[in-house]
């Protein structure tokens, strides 16, 4: 006898398995009913997003497990015209890595998933970077030296000015030179070799009477001859150079104010080096004149690049009148006379009228009071505009800064951000301002659900700006990572979540772009692993794509053939499989990021023409909108599809 086709005997024994299956199943609720549940609900969601709907809705995530010669701690990643990724990490904020003079770089070819180690000449742990004209990508500055916590200091130490009073000639002194106090008679010892420069004879303009010398001068750091808190002074003295003798006794002296076993902060390098992309190599240029650890890049409207900021090789934060360009065709260093300071990694842009934007965002170092506060530099004449409205103002560390797409609309959304330095606090924020206004104000946009520090942000080829990450408290500690990702549209000024990421991002991670329409996020910098801040956190390794809705939608449109370069005003003629459906062309500058401070990336809109098969764009002609070198350029379609990047390059 059979039941349809199944034969009965058949239906019983299914049946019996199913009863069977059943107990199991009670037998192990009853045992351990949560873990049951957990493993059902992972179960659930992983059946849940890779549903082809939740995929067109939602995007997806995925893990990149790098191989493990080449796992590092990724602080610094910059998309090259090559469409590989370079990923720094220099000794990765690791004590024993720099101590061994262990520095990494790997280049990672996304396309064909392969990875080269690079021979990394320094350590470029918090460097500076920016993209050149020429396609190479230039790195300035990095660690000297690691901070010390106070625990960790034995030796009181701190900064001393010396001065050379001889107009005659500069003095030299040796490493391990040693100091003593004229008031105190406690002992100091220099940590590296100085000249301290001649005096400089100061005349009277119109009489030419002498009128005296202005004494040289140098920094550097000093440290007790001896260990322990009794060696700390409290005040300011004259320090009297041990071993001098004549005039040179007279002439060369200290002054210091406190020095004590308080924190030590990081010491930065000066060098600077070029990676070139073709070469898969850095190669060394011109050092700064100064010294710095967190500096920006940013471009100048005649091409030079801007080092604003950064500690300095005493852990001193780099003053305002020690702000320094770069020449890409001499590839020296020299000094600018405007003087503005800010705190570190400052969020600074170049506006298509030459002019900088400074949105406020930061990554700590420096004086509380000075430099915070956003406003319009005009670099000409070193004028300062203060811009109004920003909410949560005292909470602008670890805030991210985005140019809004397209880069004609002069929009900029500035996000979350913290108290400064360890502080508990974060802002849920995200503040936009429209600087082609005749009086720009900050305004408030779409608000999280949660106060965010360390915010990544991405533009998109549809115009859309991916926002995911972060942290609520400092480092992620207590657990505080924000597994959420979110997609804001600056057409409409909306914002929604979308798919969340599967790895928690914080202090150290990034974002970028990738050719295919993807977004590649790297690194993160836990200080605590759990909850209670009892175990100590690891840097986190994996690189992790998150796909868009839009890689979803059906396929790509097609976009071939064309020039390598096109100048600005021109137009340039692209070959297309799908011209009818083409609505929209963008230039996107390849990002350079880290510490939440990514100012290379921009999207610009191009005029489009339609032909039966092919679409023609036309470049803009203002030189500070688009900048000289490489771009990926975008198409999309109506339905918000973007093509695969065709790399084309703007000369100068």
């Amino acid at each position: 006898m059979t039941v349809g086709s199944t034969p009965v005997k058949h239906t019983r024994r299914r049946a019996r398995r199913i009863a069977i299956g059943a107990a199991v199943v009670l037998a192990l609720a009853g045992m351990n009913g949560p873990a049951l549940w957990r493993f059902a609900s992972d179960q659930y969601h992983d059946y849940k997003i890779n549903r082809p709907e939740y995929k067109a809705d939602n995007g997806k995530w995925d893990i990149v497990e790098l191989p493990d010669e080449y796992k590092l701690n990724t602080i610094h990643a910059a998309l090259l015209h090559t469409g590989k990724v370079l990923l720094v990490a220099g000794s990765g904020n690791n004590q024993k890595n720099f101590d061994a003079k262990k520095f990494d770089t790997v280049l990672w070819d996304p396309v064909k998933n392969t990875y080269k180690k690079i021979p990394t000449p320094n350590d470029l742990f918090c460097t500076g970077h920016t993209q050149l004209p020429d396609g190479k990508l230039l790195v300035a500055g990095g660690t000297k030296s690691y901070e010390k916590l106070k625990g960790d200091v034995t030796k009181a130490g701190g900064v001393m000015n010396v001065y050379n009073e001889n107009p005659d000639e500069p003095i030299t002194l040796a490493k391990g030179t040693k100091l003593t106090g004229k008031e105190n008679g406690k002992t100091f010892v220099i940590t590296e070799s100085i000249v301290v420069e001649r005096a400089k004879k100061r005349f009277d303009k119109e009489t030419g009477k002498f009128l005296g010398n202005t004494p040289g001068y140098a920094r550097v750091y000093v440290e007790a001859e001896k260990r322990g808190k009794k060696y700390e002074t409290g005040t300011q003295d004259n320090y009297k150079i041990v071993g001098l003798s004549g005039a040179d006794a007279k002439n060369t002296y200290g002054i210091a104010q406190k020095l004590a076993l308080d924190k030590k902060d990081f010491q930065g390098i000066d060098d600077a080096y070029e990676f070139d992309p073709v070469a898969e190599k850095y190669i060394k240029v011109d050092p700064m004149n100064e010294a710095r650890w967190y500096p920006t890049l940013t471009t100048l409207e005649d091409g030079r690049v801007l080092a604003l900021s950064g500690l300095d090789d005493i852990g001193q934060i780099v003053p305002g009148n020690r702000n320094e360009v770069y020449d890409p065709d001499t590839k020296k260093w020299t000094y600018v006379k405007q003087n503005r300071q800010f705190p570190t990694y400052p969020a600074i842009f170049l506006l298509p009228n030459g002019k900088l934007f400074y949105s406020g965002a930061n990554a700590g170092y420096g004086p509380d009071d000075v430099g915070r506060e956003p406003g319009i530099w005009d670099f000409d004449t070193n004028g300062f505009t203060k811009l109004k409205g920003l909410s949560d103002p005292k909470l602008m560390e670890t805030a991210g800064t985005v140019w809004l797409p397209p880069a004609q609309d002069e929009k900029f959304m500035v996000v979350g951000g913290g108290g400064v330095g360890e502080s508990e606090q974060s802002s849920d924020k995200t503040r936009i301002i429209d600087l082609s206004e005749d009086a720009p104000e900050f305004k408030d946009g779409p608000s999280f659900d949660k106060g965010t520090r360390y915010p990544q942000s991405s533009v998109l080829p549809d115009d859309s700006v991916l926002i995911s990450g972060g942290s609520e408290d400092y480092r992620g500690r207590s657990g505080s990572n924000i597994l959420e990702a979110r997609m804001y549209d600056a057409k409409t000024g909306e914002m929604r979540r979308v798919a969340d990421p599967l790895v928690g991002r914080n202090y150290h991670s990034g974002s970028l772009l990738l050719p295919d329409g993807r977004v590649v996020f790297f690194g993160s910098d836990s200080l605590f692993a759990d909850e209670a801040n009892t175990k100590p956190g690891e840097f986190e390794q994996r690189l992790e794509i998150y796909t868009p809705p839009y890689l979803y939608q059906g396929a790509q449109p097609t976009l071939t053939g064309g020039p390598d370069s096109i100048e600005r005003g021109e137009s340039a003629t692209f070959k297309t499989q799908h011209a009818s459906s083409i609505k929209n062309a963008r230039l996107i500058r390849p990002s350079a990021s880290t510490h939440v401070t990514d100012i290379d990336q921009r999207s610009i809109a191009l005029d489009v023409k339609k032909g039966a098969d092919s679409v023609t764009v036309t470049v803009p002609e203002n030189k500070n909108l688009v900048q000289p070198g490489w771009y990926m350029l975008f198409v999309t379609d109506d339905q918000g599809v973007p093509s695969k990047a065709q790399w084309v390059e703007i000369p100068e």
